[in-house]
């Protein structure tokens, strides 16, 4: 295995954090599972930038977003897997 590209915490999480610079789209990205150490591929749909999230399922508009095993908040729009997750698409539920 090679150095990942993202970050993932928990099997649960439907979001990873990307961990190298300039990841460009059509990267076929290694995911490491750190909780257990496990591992998979996904493709990036967009260039994502370094310490960002990527979609690792398709997550539709009003489901909840996991990171780190936690309820981080609420997709605002559809994300598909694969794609750049952030403020643009996903807030929180406290407001």
């Amino acid at each position: 295995m090679g150095a990942p590209h993202l970050l993932v915490h928990e099997k649960k999480d439907t979001v990873g954090v990307v961990v190298i610079e300039g990841l460009k789209a059509g990267t076929d990205m290694l995911a490491v599972i750190t909780h257990d150490n496990s591992d998979f591929r996904i493709t990036a749909k967009q260039d994502i930038p370094i310490g960002h999230k990527v979609a690792l399922k398709d997550i539709k508009k009003g489901e909840t977003v996991w990171k780190y095993g936690q309820d981080i908040g609420i997709a605002k729009a559809d994300i598909k897997k694969g794609e750049h997750a952030h403020v643009h698409n996903i807030k929180t539920k406290r407001w």
